[in-house]
């Protein structure tokens, strides 16, 4: 049996962060070290951090291993995480340093605890309210109880520190004396949710008996848009709770962590911890510790919490587990929603995927009895779904640079005399996605990927979509330097913007898009106002589908139901389903009916009828059906390889000697298309190749695959990436 503690001089293996392919022999320190412990060692000149992983091998001379320096003063990584990060990286492909980072992403983690000064809201009042003393009141207001050090609540607010010293002296803000990191306040399952009726209560009642048995378990929680979900697994929360285990809710988007925090607090009484890029490296330190010393009882957070040092995690939710963003596409590629699953059959936890529109392959588990299924019915309250209905736009009478149909026009027109919200809903970020010189034709390209430069006008610049590149928009066209040629075709919302205003000169028009806020902070005080009446027409891209409430939107219309059934993207039906789906489900949350009018060439596709008819069960087991006889995803298996390089004669000979040298893939009975150019084929200037791999369910994928790259070896500026259970075909 392995031991859990270490003698002095026992030899242990380290796996620290550093990109090796293996663990490092150490001796224990003077007193001795425990499995898990988080220690610092020397790595040639220099001290790292890793984790005591195993036995040492002892295959080295023993004078020459070196002894551990410390075991630092932080929650070890215990078996089930430390099994979890392993499985993860075999199930990815991923080397276990790169997947010990995702674990250790925390600063100053070698810094002992201790007091230090912090910043927090005072009573007090300034003789003067300048912007800048403004801000750093605001920052503190939104953030509630959170306290900062200086030089955060200063960056945070976007002042001198000497601006945050002066509001110390009105006694605006407090400077206190506090520990490093403070434990989470409890939180109260006893105190009462709201009233749940129906099935609500049922499913509320049958997640409270699974989160009490201590086992693993998954739930896939599907119901229509508004119909209580959130109250629902709340309750399983508190079940948790009670049970004296830890919960962590994972949420698709960080401008709904706002809203969900409050409804949190109002549940239990206290704010729960957070966990995602909007919260300062201060309180990511504190929540990482506090988790692994049990001190936080439920996190609220992004993909990445999946990897904090839980102490006794007994739930996870997956909040619109559909969402494509669970999917890392960068780094380590992981979907957040399988590995859930595969942390709490770890740790005998209980997960729930909650959705409106789920994803086929939950669907498909639901479907094999891999998962426990509750479907929730009405809306919460009897509010009524929204009356959807298609407007052939075949039958419009449209100028050619306008894109709201009169039908459309209407019934805006109608809604804005009743002082109610109408969405016009654009999943096109910008104003224009091309810009074309009408003297010789030239599109405007990004100089280091091969996609268009997206016109924002609202920055007076252009943007590439694929690296971020930015760039004023010219005068002339950079092809034939004609002046006055340039134009922008097709729509994004900010062009939407014009048309509306055009259209409804006397109504407040807002555009909800990520890129016109310079912070989750400002993005979230928008949204909130739009849901307090602060606009007439909201126009939106994806971002507004995803959980936002609403109350006065009764009508949302669609400008392109189409866009997203162009392409060869094999998820192409599923994802405008789940889109069109969610995005309608914004209207009529309140008391008021809502309606949802979808703008098309296509009504008679047989994603928009169904889209239209309701029927999902029909459409899941339509594209079921289509998916298990192509062998596709869920019923088949797929990985794609990622080649890249400056050069792409290099990249190119590459794929060719992967693809003369694919035995360990036929033995497994796979098939191997490319390589081929990425659809887009350069990015930040480096020349992209793809390769898919295609398998039967059951095949034994990452063993071949590991021995079918093991016959080349990378060099140079050349990059492969491994990408199992692809979701994007970029």
């Amino acid at each position: 049996m392995m031991t859990e503690f270490f003698a002095p001089d026992a030899l242990v293996a380290v796996l620290t962060t550093q990109p090796l392919d293996r663990t490092l022999d150490y001796r224990a320190p003077e007193a001795g070290c425990r499995m898990g412990d988080v220690v610092e060692v020397p790595l040639g000149p220099r001290k790292v951090t890793g984790v005591v992983w195993c036995e040492g091998e002892g295959s080295f001379d023993p004078a020459r291993i070196r002894r551990i320096i410390r075991v630092l003063e932080v929650p070890p990584f215990r078996r089930e995480l430390r099994d979890f990060l392993e499985r993860a990286a075999d199930y990815t492909l991923t080397p276990r340093p790169a997947m010990l980072r995702l674990a250790m992403r925390v600063p100053d983690l070698a810094a002992p605890p201790g007091w230090r000064k912090v910043y927090v809201r005072g009573t007090g009042t300034p003789e003067r309210l300048t912007d800048a003393r403004r801000r750093v009141i605001e920052v503190l207001d939104d953030h509630g109880p959170l306290s900062f050090t200086l030089s955060e609540l200063a960056g945070l607010a976007d002042v001198g520190t000497s601006v945050v010293k002066g509001l110390v002296k009105f006694g605006a803000v407090d400077e206190i004396e506090a520990p490093r990191d403070q434990p989470y306040p409890r939180l109260d399952p006893d105190l009462p949710g709201k009233a749940l009726t129906g099935d609500q209560a049922e499913a509320a009642e049958s997640l409270r008996q699974a989160a009490a048995l201590g086992r693993y378990g998954t739930t896939l929680l599907r119901g229509v848009t508004g119909s209580g979900k959130t109250e629902v697994y709340l309750e399983t929360v508190a079940a948790c709770l009670k049970a004296g285990r830890q919960a962590l809710v994972l949420l698709p988007e960080i401008a709904l962590t706002s809203e969900f925090l409050t409804r949190v607090e109002a549940r239990f009484g206290a704010r729960p911890a957070e966990w995602h890029h909007g919260v300062t490296q201060t309180e990511r330190r504190r929540c990482w510790r506090m988790v692994g010393e049990g001190r936080a009882e439920l996190v609220v957070g992004a993909r990445s919490a999946l990897f904090l040092p839980f102490r006794d995690l007994g739930l996870i939710v997956v909040d619109e587990e559909h969402d494509t963003s669970y999917k890392q596409e960068d780094g380590v590629l992981y979907s957040a929603r399988d590995m859930a699953v595969l942390r709490a059959s770890l740790a005998g936890a209980q997960v729930v995927l909650a959705s409106a529109t789920p994803s086929l392959e939950s669907w498909a588990n639901a479907e094999a009895g891999k998962y426990r299924s509750l479907t929730l019915t009405s809306r919460y309250g009897d509010r009524a779904l929204p009356e959807m209905a298609a407007i052939d736009m075949r039958a419009e009478d449209l100028p050619g640079q306008a894109w709201v149909s009169p039908t459309l026009a209407r019934e805006v027109e109608t809604r804005l005399n009743a002082g109610e919200q109408s969405l016009l809903f654009l999943n096109r970020r910008g104003y224009a996605p091309v810009t074309i010189c009408r003297a010789c034709g030239e599109m405007i390209a990004c100089e280091h990927c091969d996609a268009r430069m997206v016109e924002h006008r609202f920055l007076k610049r252009l943007m590439c979509h694929q690296c971020g590149e930015t760039r004023p928009i010219p005068e002339a066209c950079p092809s034939c330097e004609m002046e006055g040629k340039l134009a922008p075709v097709g729509p994004g919302v900010e062009r939407m913007a014009e048309e509306a205003a055009a259209l409804w000169p006397d109504a407040r028009i807002e555009v909800l898009s990520s890129d016109l806020y310079a912070s989750a902070r400002a993005l979230k005080e928008r949204i909130e106002a739009i849901a307090a009446g602060d606009a007439d027409v909201i126009i939106g891209t994806q971002l507004v589908a995803k959980g936002h409430n609403f109350p006065l939107l009764t009508l949302v219309g669609v400008i392109d139901a189409d866009l997203g059934l162009q392409g060869s993207d094999l998820r192409a039906a599923e994802r405008t389903f789940q889109l069109m789906r969610q995005v309608a489900g914004r209207a009529g949350r309140a008391d008021k009916p809502g309606a949802a009018l979808l703008q098309t060439f296509q009504p008679e596709h047989p994603v928009i009828k169904s889209i239209l008819s309701g029927d999902e069960e029909g459409f899941w087991a339509a594209e079921a059906a289509e998916r298990r006889r192509a062998g596709m995803p869920p019923f088949g298996r797929m990985a794609g390889i990622i080649l890249s390089s400056p050069d792409v004669q290099a990249v190119f000979d590459l794929g060719n000697r992967l693809a003369q040298a694919d035995a360990p893939l036929r033995r497994i009975g796979a098939t191997l298309y490319g390589p081929a150019p990425a659809p887009i084929a350069r990015i930040r200037g480096r020349h992209r190749v793809r390769l898919l791999i295609k398998a039967d369910k059951t095949a034994p994928l990452q063993p071949a695959i590991t021995e079918w790259l093991s016959q080349v070896q990378i060099r140079g500026d050349l990059r492969l990436s491994v990408d199992i259970d692809p979701q994007s075909f970029y």
